[in-house]
């Protein structure tokens, strides 16, 4: 897959206490009810880092502050996206998240998240991130 043609969307990995950050899409649109990190669509000339920043505040109404990207990879549904994962936490002093985009947020260890329905592309960030972090599964 050509990663020139891909679609850039970013999703972050956030964590506290142990756990990371789902969140559930809701049942009207695309990969309904399926579990995924939140993020979203980088816009023309939009760096992926403020996409991150921006998608959050725009899906949860938190601020986070990224630690690290994880690997990139391409990921084909109906069209071909390149996924920019990164690894955050909840800005200190912050809001809690709240779902406006989707219908439910739930904070999960790292080795529960094999028990959840995951979208197709969230599948190698839950991958990378146990690899990076030496997670069992």
């Amino acid at each position: 897959m050509d990663p020139v043609a891909a679609i850039p969307v970013v999703c972050a990995v956030i964590e506290r206490d142990g756990r990371v950050l789902v969140a559930q899409r809701p049942a009207h649109k695309h990969l309904p009810l399926k579990w995924e990190f939140p993020g979203g669509k980088v816009e023309p000339g939009e760096a992926p880092e403020a996409a991150i920043v921006r998608e959050i505040r725009e899906e949860l109404a938190c601020d986070i502050l990224i630690t690290r990207a994880l690997p990139r990879f391409t990921h084909a549904y109906a069209v071909v996206i390149e996924m920019i994962p990164f690894l955050c936490h909840l800005a200190p002093g912050g809001c809690e998240p709240r779902a406006l985009e989707h219908v439910a947020l739930q904070w999960m260890l790292p080795v529960e998240l094999n028990t959840l329905d995951l979208a197709a592309a969230d599948q190698p960030v839950v991958a990378s991130y146990r690899r990076t972090f030496g997670v069992n599964a």
